[in-house]
């Protein structure tokens, strides 16, 4: 760990950063819980009119937890100023006041409440000497933190290296608030309303724009798109043609064109399924769709599977994936056309393949300019392996026709918009780029909306689109942060009503737009890197690259060459490299930085370039926020966590940073279920860091080990008692365990080294082991013995005598655990009960011996098969036997002990329980209020056997 720099101690600047500053409200405390509710319910409110909607980017945060972030980032801390709130009950009534504020301020549909944000303003203003300063984050991405500020009034400022992202956040911070509180310009749009509020005006000139596209690609290549005829002869308009990729099968004896099928079926909805029939007809494979309940089960549904390989629908010749990638390389992965769907007054109507379709899709192979190579990265590519090597390779010959179409049509739209600008009665004026308002500008903005448009449907019409018959619907190019290969894919019809097409992504743009806060000053995103951008003056908030987790220039690649072809001329400052920037990118990419050790170097480096500068130069008046949300990969044995967390960790401690507090965040719904092992998180980890001051003691590693001993302990109950989930406990662990290590300018250890934040996170891990076990020994005597034989056992049987001797060192016995209806012991063996044995009806009431093991097991069982309202039920019966605190503890120590014997069902059943906590207290105080006299007893059906 390395000091400020040399001359940090006798500089001006460096003596006013580190001197004392109030403390904001982040630093102290937060309404956590009311701020994670509404970050879930962000998640599942409907989309449209959502910002992020108008175009995809990866790791996007809830925009209330960044609105939430940056208000309790400049708001002073109620005992910061005693001048004003003399007392500690002052104190704790403004506090109390900021939070209820705050807890409005974050629910969703209050995002466009003026009276609401002018509120949250002057509260700002208050704590900044009447002003609101500029905020800044130099890893903008989707743009979530710069929208946020913006809404609240703030001079917002968002850069970053990859142009992609730097044009959402123009779409977003500059493009739109400069034509906010306008009326559309298209001819009679302006008359359908009263009033034009926001960009909502703006918003409806892109409808009418898209709209007027649209009609002029149908003209050109409608065509392409023919109606379908159903089995009774009624015609249908197309909604997607269902393909399968081919190759010849290697059987000498049969060597004809194969089908490459994840699953033969197209719809499993009782009562309408639907699926294809394959059989060889002279030498060819024909396809048939049937509707009956009588499909292909197991291995007959498909012809390749993940693990297996592939096999021969004619004869079952198996063949490797091996032998599939080579014929890729050969260019011999053909098509064919395996079924079709349609619309129907009903739903979906599914068809069989007719010569006319596959004729229609049989279309010249135009080059619209986007012959860019794919990274030949696996991890995030699988198209190159079988030799789709370019861009243009993910999409089929109509797609490619469709899109080059309507990105050519983007200059005949601006020219349209232009003119209906200027017969408006709108001045010429500059072009967007120029910074112009007027009706040059206004065209530019038009442009660039519907390109964002276009680049949607490009998400929708690849070859790496697929079907899903569960909810008859098409899985999207990036429905998740890669691209993978796919072998029956769906080719959408841009022009039906339904499933992806054209104009229904002019609308999601065009919500965006509508979505967004008033005119309160425009922004500026800038195309830059975060280790030389100056950051002067301005508070810093910002969500970094997660070090290799995302491969965001590579992938963003997918929608540039599409933008750039359409808005070359339009954004030609942000648009003028072929591809997007990769060589300065912070991420630590193996591919690029000569493996491994160069990828951490580059990481490592950048990274803390990055934040030595924004502490010479930001306003430390207010801490820097720093987002993290990369699961921290604890393997407790070797006492080593991922390269990610100790890198991120390390850059801000070497480069002067002290973090002053934590908070975990919750970004997705309660109940979640997590894969042990899996790199997801439930939570985001938010940091306040402020500049460690120059005269930091240091200290040994004795004397660290005791205040972390001291302090954590008091950390971690406060986060299992509020509203982290035990999934993410480990990770929200990092943050006062790592506060207690970045207050010091050097920890040494015995041999007089200093000890690294790596080995600093190992100690903080044992003394989560340590926190989680001392939990034990508060439970009744059934509980511990339960929890031992767990941890040894599992539900698997053993030697009753073992079952004996424990039971006596837990001060209970083999006749009352049987008692209790938790432990069977019979014919010399003996198991603990698992979840599918605890059947039956549970009388909580009546029941005679009720442990913590017995509710916490019984409610994590009912949870994960019937949901919230099932629990919530019998929540309050439960609270008059026991502890519901102790299920809650119990609930996360038996989840620390299924994901240490990576046991991924039970980690998830205990996760699931605690999860929800606050949720299921909810629903249970709605229960009992509404039905205080009903009878608490439920029926357990368990389907599924332990094993």
């Amino acid at each position: 760990m390395t000091q400020p720099t040399k001359d940090a101690s006798t500089t001006p600047e460096r003596r006013d950063m580190t001197a004392p500053h109030k403390k904001k409200l982040i630093e102290t405390s937060l309404p956590l819980e009311a701020i994670n509710a509404a970050s879930q319910h962000e998640k599942s409110v409907p989309r449209k009119g959502h910002p992020a909607t108008m175009h995809l980017y990866w790791a996007r945060r809830p925009l209330v937890a960044a609105r939430a972030v940056l208000f309790a980032q400049l708001v002073d801390d109620p005992a910061s100023r005693p001048e004003e709130f003399p007392t500690a009950e002052a104190q704790d009534a403004e506090r109390a006041r900021l939070h209820e504020l705050m807890e409005k301020l974050v629910v969703w549909e209050n995002s466009n409440d003026e009276c609401l944000m002018e509120q949250a303003r002057n509260e700002i203003r208050k704590s900044n000497n009447g002003q609101l300063p500029a905020i800044v984050d130099p890893f903008a991405g989707g743009g979530a933190i710069p929208v946020e500020a913006q809404r609240l009034g703030l001079e917002a400022h968002a850069s970053d290296l990859n142009p992609l992202a730097v044009l959402i956040n123009k779409a977003l911070i500059e493009i739109a608030p400069t034509f906010s509180g306008n009326s559309p310009i298209f001819p009679g749009a302006a008359k359908t309303r009263t009033g034009w509020v926001r960009a909502e005006g703006l918003g409806e000139d892109v409808r009418r724009y898209g709209e007027w596209m649209r009609d002029e690609a149908k003209k050109r290549i409608g065509h392409l798109y023919p109606k379908v005829k159903a089995d009774g002869g009624t015609e249908h308009t197309v909604i997607a043609w269902v393909w399968a990729r081919t190759v010849k099968s290697p059987n000498p004896a049969n060597p004809i064109e194969v089908p490459l099928v994840r699953s033969w079926w197209l719809c499993k909805k009782k009562g309408k399924e639907a699926w294809v029939h394959a059989e060889v007809v002279d030498g060819q494979v024909q396809y048939e769709v049937r509707h009956d309940a009588n499909g292909p089960k197991s291995d007959a549904d498909g012809t390749i599977k993940h693990g297996k390989g592939a096999w021969s629908v004619i004869d079952g010749t198996p063949f490797t994936y091996d032998y599939i990638r080579e014929a890729g390389k050969r260019g011999e992965i053909g098509a064919h056309l395996i079924a079709v769907v349609a619309e129907g007054k009903r739903g979906r109507v599914y068809v069989s393949p007719t010569p006319a379709h596959v004729e229609a899709a049989n279309v010249e192979r135009v080059d619209p300019g986007i012959e860019a190579e794919i990274p030949n990265n696996p991890r995030w590519f699988s198209p190159p392996a079988y030799g789709l090597t370019k861009f243009s390779d993910l999409f089929t010959n109509r797609q490619l026709r469709t899109l080059t179409v309507l990105s050519d049509l983007i200059s005949a739209v601006r020219a349209k918009t232009l003119q209906d600008a200027l017969d408006a009665g709108m001045s010429r004026g500059a072009r967007l780029e120029d910074g112009g308002a007027g009706a040059e500008a206004y065209a530019d903005a038009i442009a660039t909306y519907l390109s964002f448009a276009i680049s949607k449907l490009a998400d929708w019409s690849s070859s790496i689109c697929s079907w899903i018959p569960q909810i008859e619907g098409v899985r999207d190019t990036f429905a998740r942060q890669a691209i993978p290969m796919v072998w029956d894919y769906v080719e959408i019809n841009p022009f039906s009503n339904s499933v992806g097409h054209f104009f229904t992504h002019v609308d999601w743009v065009a919500s965006g737009i509508d979505g967004l806060p008033s005119n309160l000053q425009v922004g500026q995103a800038r195309q830059l890197n975060a280790a030389v951008r100056d950051y002067s003056g301005m508070v810093v908030s910002t969500d970094p690259p997660y070090y290799d987790n995302i491969g965001y220039s590579d992938l963003s690649d997918y929608f540039y060459v599409w933008l750039r072809r359409s808005l070359g001329s339009v954004q030609s400052k942000t648009l003028g490299t072929v591809l997007t920037p990769k060589s300065e990118e912070l991420v630590a990419n193996p591919y690029r930085h000569n493996g491994k050790a160069g990828a951490a170097k580059f990481f490592v480096d950048g990274f803390n370039d990055v934040f030595r500068r924004i502490r010479e130069s930001a306003n430390h008046a207010v801490p820097l926020t720093l987002y993290y949300a990369y699961k921290q990969q604890d393997t407790r044995d070797t006492g080593t966590t991922s390269t990610g967390w100790h890198t991120l960790l390390d850059g801000l401690i070497d480069t002067g940073w002290e973090i002053t507090a934590t908070w975990p965040m919750r970004s997705e719904r309660g109940g979640r279920m997590i894969s042990v092992g899996t790199n997801a998180l439930a939570s985001s980890i938010v940091l306040a860091c402020r500049p460690r001051p120059v005269d930091a003691p240091t200290t040994t590693r004795r004397a660290f080990v005791a205040t972390l001993k001291s302090e954590l302990p008091a950390a971690l109950h406060t986060l299992m008692q509020g509203t982290v989930a035990p999934v993410d406990l480990a990770q929200a662990a990092i943050g006062p365990g790592i506060a207690v290590f970045s207050r010091y300018s050097r920890v040494r250890e015995a041999d007089g080294s200093d000890m690294s934040v790596k080995d600093a996170l190992v100690l903080v891990n044992a003394t989560l082991d340590e926190v989680i076990g001392d939990q034990e020994s508060d439970f009744d005597g059934d509980t511990r013995f339960a929890i031992k034989w767990y941890r040894q056992y599992g539900w698997a049987q053993e030697n009753s005598g073992i079952a004996d001797q424990l039971a006596r060192s837990s001060d209970t016995s083999i006749g009352a655990l049987e008692r209790g209806g938790i432990f069977e012991a019979k014919g010399g063996k003996a198991r603990l009960l698992a979840p599918s044995a605890l059947g039956g009806i549970w009388d909580v009431a009546s029941d005679d011996r009720v442990s913590v093991w017995e509710a916490t097991v019984r409610l994590a069982a009912v949870m994960a098969k019937d949901g919230v309202d099932k629990v919530a039920v019998l929540i309050p019966a439960v609270q008059s036997r026991v502890n519901l605190d102790a299920v809650k503890e119990l609930g996360f120590l038996l989840f620390h002990e299924a994901e240490k014997k990576k046991d991924s069902k039970d980690a998830g059943l205990f996760n699931g329980l605690v999860s929800a906590w606050g949720e299921l207290n909810e629903q249970a105080r709605k229960f009992e209020a509404t039905a205080p006299q009903r009878d608490a007893q439920l029926t357990f059906d368990f389907d599924d056997a332990e094993d």
